[in-house]
């Protein structure tokens, strides 16, 4: 008999209509307390994480920023403070003989307050005071008057030469401490020089006049 009739299916093939054979569902695993435990606290470990992760970067940004250099330290004080004879002071009525009395202006130019912590002269035949009386402070910008009175000793160990005459001034900041010599120029040594023949006349070797 012939004919066309629907094709069998090979040995060991499959009809294309033919369904799949279900997969089986997998079994379920069951959670130990540490699984349970990160599902109940997922976002909460998850949120831990990126704080972490967050502060390991900031810290190593702000460990690689760059570094600003550090300030310049202050000047010496000898540096920036100058002192300017100002011409003599009337003496007052208890000025005893041959003593001289000027004043001199202590400017401090820039940086820290600058104290002034002594003020002498080298030499053994005079010695002197002053107004105010150190140690006392000046500020830049705010010029300081200092009143000097210089008493003379011993006639015999007064400088012949005053052409040079200088202070010796302490100095003290936040930088350091200073001894500076200051020269207060040709009209303090003229007027130093005169004062001096005042207490002593014309013998070098007697003291000073009473």
């Amino acid at each position: 008999m012939s004919g066309i009739g629907p094709v069998e299916p090979g040995e060991g093939t499959l009809a294309r209509d033919t369904p799949d054979p279900e997969t089986p569902p997998r079994p379920k695993v069951p959670r130990g307390p540490l699984t349970r435990l990160y599902a109940r606290h997922r976002r909460a470990t998850l949120a831990a994480g990126m704080s972490a992760a967050v502060l390991v970067v900031g810290g190593y940004l702000y460990a690689t920023r760059p570094r600003q250099p550090p300030p310049p330290a202050p000047p010496y004080p000898s540096q920036v403070t100058e002192v300017a004879y100002a011409g003599k002071e009337d003496p007052s009525p208890n000025h005893p003989r041959g003593a001289f009395t000027f004043a001199v202006e202590l400017t401090v130019r820039s940086g820290p307050a600058v104290t002034v912590l002594r003020i002498e002269q080298p030499s053994a035949g005079f010695s002197l005071t002053s107004d105010p009386h150190p140690p006392f402070r000046t500020r830049a910008g705010s010029p300081h008057r200092i009143t000097i009175t210089v008493h003379v000793n011993d006639c015999a160990k007064v400088p012949r030469n005053a052409g040079l005459p200088f202070l010796d001034v302490t100095l003290r900041n936040t930088h350091a401490i200073q001894v500076h010599s200051f020269i207060l120029g040709d009209l303090y040594a003229q007027d130093l020089s005169e004062a001096l023949q005042v207490a002593c006349g014309n013998n070098s070797t007697s003291s000073a006049k009473p």
